[in-house]
């Protein structure tokens, strides 16, 4: 798997903030009973994890990376606000270190756009969901990116975002697929819900933690390899991130949508 927005410290901020801003937007439904036994697949630096575990303090987590770094840091922040019913472990979604039907619900969030063969991960996490139990899965689309003021430049920027990923075995418009992408992994009860956050200016949390510091800032973190790989040149993409903080200004409006499924073994 090769991240595409990387391991910065700007990115881990970014990460946090989004997290943090759409918690209810996306996590206000996730609710697990106490005692059940739930595995966070792709858990990165635990912007998720720290959500998970305060809104289901009973709730006993196995949050798995594949990068010790992110672990680490994941550590550091469920540590700093005294969570412990979590526990963090290195490991590969393709090859899971857990026996047969070890957890009651699986949870995975901003990780199939990132993999190769998704429906393969999928039936990797289906050997160790229980009988019954549930997975859930969030994932965006940048397919679904509207903003005002229009601008064709600025849309050029988050064609680039796609195809960067694209070139890295990943999908930016994953969100659309879940719902083929979790049956034809087996899973039964299949429900997807689109989750749209919209953003103007009587919502200045949105704004500042969504417009700004989450979507604008992803699509900055691509500048250089875009750039380097002749999508677009250095002044056309400064007038398209000019034109896309302008959706973050007065009078501007922002639109995205996240795709938040739930499947059953």
């Amino acid at each position: 798997m090769q991240y595409v927005h990387g391991y910065s410290e700007r990115e881990s901020v970014r990460l946090k903030d989004q997290a943090e801003t759409l918690n209810t937007i996306l996590h206000g439904d996730t609710r697990y009973l106490p005692g059940e036994k739930v595995l966070e697949a792709g858990c990165g630096i635990g912007a998720q994890t720290l959500i998970l575990t305060q809104n289901n303090p009973d709730t006993r987590f196995t949050s798995m990376d594949i990068s010790a770094a992110s672990l680490k840091i994941a550590q550091k922040t469920i540590n700093e606000i005294g969570m412990t019913n979590v526990e963090f472990l290195q490991g590969d979604i393709f090859h899971l270190p857990f026996e047969d039907e070890s957890f009651d619900h699986i949870f995975i969030c901003f990780v199939l756009e990132h993999l190769k063969n998704p429906v393969e991960a999928l039936s990797c996490l289906k050997r160790v969901l229980k009988k019954n139990g549930s997975i859930t899965v969030i994932e965006g689309d940048h397919g679904s990116t509207y903003f005002h003021p229009h601008s064709e430049t600025a849309m050029k920027t988050v064609e680039c975002l796609v195809e960067m990923q694209k070139r890295a075995n990943g999908n930016a418009l994953i969100g659309r697929e879940l719902y083929p992408l979790l049956t034809d992994a087996g899973f039964n009860g299949v429900m997807v819900s689109p989750r749209m956050v919209y953003v103007d200016d009587s919502k200045p949390h949105l704004v500042e933690g969504f417009t700004r510091n989450t979507f604008v800032a992803m699509v900055e973190g691509v500048q250089e390899a875009a750039i380097s790989a002749g999508l677009m040149n250095g002044q056309a993409w400064q007038t398209g991130m000019s034109d896309m903080r302008k959706s973050a200004q007065g009078g501007g409006t922002f639109c995205y949508t996240f795709f938040k499924a739930i499947g059953y073994k």
